[in-house]
């Protein structure tokens, strides 16, 4: 089974791409295919309507569920790359409206899935693996809960009571020895679990409740300080996951400054500040249109890390979140720079999935629609959905392991290509940006 560390290990080669580094003095352009697609020129793409995508959508589900397994036993990987993720992926193609012939029989589908994971979370011994987002339990129960609401099943409320009481595991300041503040197993991890729910199930927060995350984002912000004081920094917060000061999404500073902004109105004055601060400190350490993936490296222009997990795609929602909350337009403008990178470097060859595939860079353009109302950003969108079924990419993408999975496999595409004929609607799965 893997555990906490383990997976970390697994991500930390895929995610950072580790692998490709050691060759990357004798392979240049390893990670990505040369975008030969011309530019917006005022009109979208015919052929991507409704009426094309839609069946592709059913056909590429009908895949992923003949792979996808039902066994207890195989239910490792979380809403990351494990079966729960398909439960998701079912559930996001089940509230679009186009697939309303499909709706019950997908929501069924992934009410089979999401009870073995929840089978198999409530039985696990770790209490800090339950607690984890996207690796262990807690995106488990929220993701039941989703399911189960949207089912008309009063029995959501089982999942989401498991969800909240696994507060109390993830306050302590260090509950983690390998960093207890990052999203995949961390606590910025269970507020964006917690901002998902309000958002999905449209749940008024209890006094109570507001006091547990109100807990949890002080326990962030004094980690934070202390880390950063105990490690000189010249800023006033900072993290590490396994020793490394990540910046991206999936591990660094980026998601957890997210995540406090999401939150911000529990926090105090000076702890706002002192955000803001970090904000913009991040926002200094853009080296050509994209972030290094830790702190204080220089990034290879041939061989840059251009993923959501890792750079420009992931870090844009950090600045946009920062944009929509006061409008200063410096915010804005790093998201576009962000996505100029991403056109340029993000038809990836990592596969098709959104932690460092092709549709992980293209939901960038997503976003950037919805902040500018600019249609270059659903044809920058559509290219990149093109894309996906050329020969070029199929002859030269890597294979993926967990192929029907959420972020690295085709459960992650699938919703892309919902939200592309949805772009007003449209969000990085379960990274909510607009609540």
């Amino acid at each position: 089974r893997f555990r906490i560390k383990t997976l970390s290990q697994k991500l930390h080669l895929i995610g950072d791409g580790v692998v490709l580094v050691v060759f990357s003095s004798v392979m240049e352009n390893t990670r990505c295919f040369a975008n030969r697609f011309s530019d917006y020129k005022g009109a979208l793409l015919p052929g991507q309507g409704a009426e094309t995508v839609v069946p592709a959508v059913i056909a590429t589900v009908d895949k992923i569920l003949k792979k996808v397994p039902l066994d207890s036993s195989d239910c490792d990987g979380g809403l990351y790359d494990g079966p729960a993720g398909v439960a998701y992926m079912l559930f996001h193609v089940s509230e679009c409206a186009l697939f309303s012939e499909q709706r019950d029989a997908y929501l069924k589908t992934a009410k089979q899935i999401i009870d073995v994971s929840v089978r198999y979370v409530d039985a696990e011994q770790d209490k800090n693996m339950r607690a984890a987002f996207l690796l262990g339990g807690a995106g488990i129960y929220a993701v039941a809960a989703m399911i189960y609401k949207s089912m008309g099943l009063a029995d959501f409320v089982k999942p989401l009571t498991k969800f909240r009481n696994l507060w109390e595991v993830c306050a302590p300041i260090s509950f983690l020895e390998c960093g207890s503040d990052e999203l995949f197993v961390g606590r910025a991890g269970y507020l964006c679990a917690a901002l998902v729910l309000k958002q999905k199930l449209a749940l008024m927060p209890s006094s109570k409740i507001k006091d547990q995350i109100k807990s949890i984002c002080h326990a962030i912000i004094e980690s934070g300080k202390q880390y950063a004081r105990r490690k000189r920094k010249p800023f006033p917060l900072m993290y590490s996951y396994y020793g490394t000061e990540y910046l991206g999404a999936a591990h660094g500073l980026s998601s957890v400054l997210q995540m406090l902004l999401c939150y911000q109105d529990v926090l105090s004055a000076s702890e706002k500040d002192l955000v803001w601060q970090s904000v913009d400190f991040l926002m200094n350490q853009e080296q050509n249109c994209n972030w290094p993936a830790e702190l204080g490296a220089m990034i290879e222009r041939e061989n840059e890390l251009v993923h959501w997990c890792h750079g420009a795609p992931g870090v844009a929602y950090l600045f946009a979140k920062a944009y929509l909350i006061n409008k200063k337009p410096q915010y804005l403008d790093t998201c576009i720079r962000s996505g100029e990178m991403v056109w340029q470097k993000g038809l990836l060859k990592k596969g098709p999935g959104i932690c460092h595939g092709v549709a992980g860079s293209a939901y960038v353009f997503l976003l950037l629609y919805r902040l500018t109302g600019n249609s270059k950003y659903i044809y920058r969108a559509q290219r990149f959905a093109e894309f996906l079924y050329t020969e070029e990419f199929k002859a030269g993408s890597c294979s993926v392991t967990s192929v029907y999975s959420l972020f690295e496999g085709l459960s992650g595409t699938v919703c892309f290509l919902v939200d592309l004929l949805q772009p007003d609607q449209s969000e990085f799965p379960l990274f909510s940006v607009f609540v």
